[in-house]
C-alpha cells in the first residue's frame, strides 16, 4: 500500500490515504498509521467496509482490547470487543448508547490506567438534504499546554488531580456495582505522552473534582480555568462523519465530545472499541 497522511490543518488530525483496513497491513505501513496516531492525536480512514473482527484485529495493534461498563450492556453479538453507539432503538429498547459523550472529556480517565485510545467506525451517519450531524470534537491538550502561561506551568506542574467516577453526569444511571469498581484515582493534571514525551493537559469538568494540596474552592475555580483553556477554538479539530470512516483519537493528547444536534428518525450507528493504555505519568 501507498499511505499518504494529510493533515488537517487544525491543532490536531490527520487523514490517511491509501490504506485498505480490510486487509492485513504490512509492517511498514502500520508503523506509519501509528506514527500518525501519535504525532496527530486523531486520525482517520475514508470509505472502510470492514467486518466485526477486522476492527477488533486492527484495535489490538495499537494494544490490548479494553472492557468498560458500556461493553456490558450494548455489544455487538459475537463480538463483546466492540460496543455499539446509536440512537436507534429495537422492540423499544434501544441498540446502543444513545447520548454518550456530550461533555468535554478523555475516556475512561477514572481508572487507574486510562485507555490510549479509542475507535469508531461509522455506519450510519445521520443527514438533513444531505448534510452529514452528528459532528465530533477533538481539543488538543497538548497544544493547550504549549500555549499556557509559563508561570502557570509552574504552578501545575506536579500537581496531582482526584478523577472521580461518579463526578460526571451520564445518559444512564450507573449502577452501584460499576460504581464499586471505580473508586476515585489520583492522575497529574500535566501527563506526559507515553510515546512522543509531549506535555499534556489532563484536567476537565467533572471527572476531575479536587487537587491535591489545594483547597476546595481555589482547585475547583482552577479546573474549570484549565478545561476551559484546553476547548478553546484554536485548539480544536472538529470532524464531520461519513459512512465508512474509522477515526481514532489518543486520549492523553485530545479530549472530545460528540455534538447532539440530530434525532430519531435520522439515524446514527458507530461500532466502537478500545485499546489498553499505561499509567499517567
Amino acid at each position: 500500500m501507498s499511505i499518504e497522511v494529510i493533515p488537517t490543518g487544525a491543532a490536531a488530525g490527520a487523514e490517511i490515504r491509501g490504506v485498505d483496513l480490510s486487509q492485513p497491513l504490512e509492517d511498514a505501513t502500520f508503523a506509519a498509521i501509528d506514527d500518525a496516531y501519535n504525532t496527530h492525536g486523531v486520525i482517520f480512514f475514508r470509505d472502510q467496509r470492514i467486518a466485526p473482527p477486522q476492527q477488533v484485529a486492527f484495535t489490538r495493534l495499537f494494544g490490548e482490547i479494553e472492557f468498560n461498563i458500556f461493553s456490558e450492556r450494548w455489544s455487538v453479538p459475537g463480538s463483546p470487543e466492540i460496543v455499539v453507539v446509536s440512537n436507534i432503538t429495537q422492540d423499544g429498547q434501544p441498540i446502543g448508547i444513545k447520548r454518550a459523550g456530550e461533555n468535554w472529556h478523555s475516556d475512561m480517565c477514572y481508572t487507574a490506567r486510562p485507555p490510549r485510545g479509542t475507535m469508531l467506525y461509522a455506519l450510519e451517519i445521520p443527514n438533513l438534504g444531505g448534510l452529514p450531524l452528528g459532528d465530533t470534537e477533538f481539543a488538543s491538550a497538548a497544544v493547550a499546554w504549549d500555549n499556557l502561561p509559563d508561570a502557570l506551568r509552574r504552578r501545575i506542574e506536579g500537581r496531582y488531580a482526584t478523577f472521580d467516577f461518579t463526578g460526571r453526569k451520564r445518559a444512564f444511571p450507573p449502577k452501584q456495582s460499576e460504581i464499586d469498581r471505580n473508586p476515585p484515582v489520583r492522575h497529574p493534571i500535566v501527563r506526559t505522552h507515553p510515546h512522543t514525551g509531549r506535555k499534556c493537559l489532563y484536567a476537565m469538568r467533572d471527572d476531575c473534582t479536587a487537587i491535591e494540596g489545594m483547597a476546595q474552592a481555589e482547585a475547583e475555580l482552577l479546573i474549570a480555568a484549565l478545561a476551559d483553556h484546553i476547548v478553546k477554538p484554536a485548539h480544536i479539530y472538529r470532524h464531520q462523519w461519513w459512512v465508512g470512516d474509522v477515526l481514532m483519537w489518543d486520549n492523553c493528547t485530545v479530549q472530545h465530545r460528540a455534538i447532539q444536534d440530530y434525532d430519531m428518525p435520522l439515524r446514527r450507528l458507530m461500532h466502537r472499541t478500545t485499546m489498553g493504555g499505561s499509567v499517567p505519568v
